[in-house]
């Protein structure tokens, strides 16, 4: 397959954050006097945005999920330091050479615009990227196609000249609710399982592998 935009996800896929995150939201657990939460829980509503995140986990309605969203962002802020989030092995070197092939580079992601353009700057990777979408700029999330959809609308493409890379079953879904196939990563926050569950048309070990995927 000879793609012509490869849309990405960041966290679990780019971006070592699970760790982070994780600490993010039991922090805003705890700030918020809400029943504790595992790792593993914490862990499984990675991908979603962080008002259906708090949502999935208490059953809240939208707007006392948007509360504890809010008190998330204030508190994230405080452990969100310089350094603390790395790209996973063979990241930064495979878009490196995907970019020098010609192919065009997005980022679809429920994580919110302002914290993907730091990390992309910081992680020296935003060169690389011709669009970058978050959860802010569409009216649905994930699985929702939206992300997809405006992304493609906005390079003038279509589903079949389009990829989709994700480490969660949310990405997968996306993909395919846009028409557009899909590659599951199993390094990040989702296991291979789940990725064969959801129908992942590509599932890798190593982001380097998706060399040979493209080309």
């Amino acid at each position: 397959m000879k793609p012509k935009v490869i849309i990405l996800d960041f966290d679990g896929t780019l971006g070592d954050t699970q760790s982070l995150i994780i600490e993010s939201l039991q922090n805003t657990i705890k700030a918020m006097n809400l029943p504790a939460r595992s790792e593993e829980a914490c862990a499984a509503t990675i991908g979603l945005s962080l008002c259906d995140a708090f949502m999935s986990m208490y059953g809240f309605n939208e707007e006392e999920g948007e509360k504890c969203a809010a008190k998330y962002r204030e508190l994230f802020d405080e452990v969100n330091v310089p350094g603390r989030v790395k790209l996973f092995p063979h990241v930064a070197d495979t878009l490196s050479i995907l970019y020098a092939k010609g192919y065009l580079l997005t980022i679809a992601s429920s994580r919110h615009s302002q914290t993907l353009i730091q990390y992309a700057n910081d992680l020296k990777i935003a060169p690389y990227l011709s669009y970058i979408i978050s959860a802010a700029e569409v009216k649905n999330a994930k699985p929702d196609p939206e992300m997809v959809l405006r992304t493609l609308e906005h390079l003038n493409l279509k589903p079949e000249e389009a990829l989709v890379v994700g480490d969660a079953t949310f990405d997968i879904q996306m993909a395919h609710n846009a028409k557009v196939k899909a590659v599951g990563v199993t390094y990040g926050n989702g296991k291979r399982k789940e990725m064969e569950e959801c129908g992942a048309e590509w599932i890798i070990d190593d982001f380097s592998q998706l060399l040979s995927i493209v080309e």
